[in-house]
């Protein structure tokens, strides 16, 4: 079988746009804190519109909106019934998003299950069963390669690698490291990303939790110690060594802080990194050797064009791309009046 997906990353670098819990969240079709894609069988056309606002930014990979569509998230909701038909409806929107525009490919997507234990062989037979079904129904409805993604556990993150290779897909399997710097069982960051490489992952690296400044200098000793290609998806936000999750995030400057204590989930805004500066990280990671780019909670899809611009693509969407040379008060075109360009030192 080819593996479309390598032989893109070989010839150039691809973009992969995740972060639909955080702007579907925000766009008032989800619920903060229950993070649950209900929105794939209750509004289908605000998902199907969201992936193609992400496709025109330049996203090469049409990834199902399946996280948290797992059966242990779906019982905690109560609606454990809907589980398969909220799964398939995703996958299908994806998949016709994808066949959409010609060279794109569409992912079926896996990730933390929350309920990992790794003392606990019940917990982790129940994880491969949540798996194991999901898979199987990307499958089914035509996934071109499967994604395992936001794992904290070194061993969620190959049992969830052995799941999907068994496919014959292509398979990506990008970590998500905590505060403490490590797998939360005890595994280094770098040695659980080699671990994935000896067993088969096309695609290894990191995504979300951190920003740009607490996730490149992982990603840049992933890139060292494997000789696969590598995955990087930060959060928009300014974490920092001092608070290098957007879990231990804080805004001294909010007048009115989140009613839950913390910054996260619904208290991020202030915290945003700008546009600029992701596209200074997915620079830096191209230069470094990553092919595999994107932008993870919190992404936009003008997050999604600055990586894309970044690394030397051109996307739909950059027709639209800033031209402030004809701003009415930064802009250089002649048909600016100057009184009003110069009230620019003083607005």
């Amino acid at each position: 079988m080819t593996n479309q997906l390598t032989e893109r990353l070989d010839a150039s670098p691809v973009i992969v746009a995740e972060g639909f819990l955080f702007e579907l969240e925000r766009r008032g079709y989800l619920t903060a804190g229950e993070f649950v894609p209900e929105v794939a069988l209750e509004f289908p056309e605000a998902l199907r519109s969201l992936h193609v606002d992400f496709q025109r930014a330049g996203s090469d990979i049409v990834e199902a909106f399946t996280y948290n569509g797992h059966r242990e998230k779906m019982r905690v909701i109560g609606k454990e019934d809907l589980l398969e038909p909220l799964n398939r409806s995703a996958l299908r929107i994806a998949r016709e998003v994808a066949d959409a525009k010609p060279g794109n490919l569409m992912a079926g997507n896996i990730s933390n299950s929350n309920i990992w234990d790794p003392s606990d062989a019940k917990a982790q037979d129940e994880v491969r069963s949540m798996f194991t079904e999901m898979v199987g129904w990307a499958v089914e409805e035509g996934a071109d390669l499967i994604i395992g993604e936001t794992f904290y556990y070194a061993g969620e993150a190959l049992a969830a690698l052995e799941i999907a290779k068994a496919t014959g897909l292509p398979t990506v399997i990008t970590l998500a490291p905590m505060a403490f710097e490590e797998m939360a069982d005890g595994l280094s960051i770098v040695e659980t990303a080699q671990r994935l490489e000896q067993a088969g992952a096309d695609v290894v690296g990191l995504n979300c939790f951190r920003g740009p400044e607490t996730m490149l200098p992982h990603l840049l000793e992933i890139r060292e110690a494997v000789s696969c290609h590598v995955g990087a998806l930060p959060i928009p936000y300014r974490t920092t060594p001092a608070e290098p999750t957007f879990f231990n995030l804080s805004d001294v400057s909010a007048s009115v802080p989140s009613p839950h204590g913390r910054t996260f989930p619904t208290a991020l805004d202030p915290l945003y990194a700008n546009r600029y500066e992701i596209g200074k990280f997915a620079r830096d990671a191209y230069a470094a050797g990553v092919n595999y780019l994107g932008v993870c909670c919190g992404a936009a899809p003008m997050h999604i064009r600055q990586v894309a611009e970044a690394v030397g693509l051109e996307t739909e969407a950059s027709r639209f791309s800033e031209k402030m040379e004809n701003h009415f008060m930064y802009g250089s075109n002649e048909r600016l009046p100057e009184h009003i360009v110069e009230l620019g030192s003083r607005a």
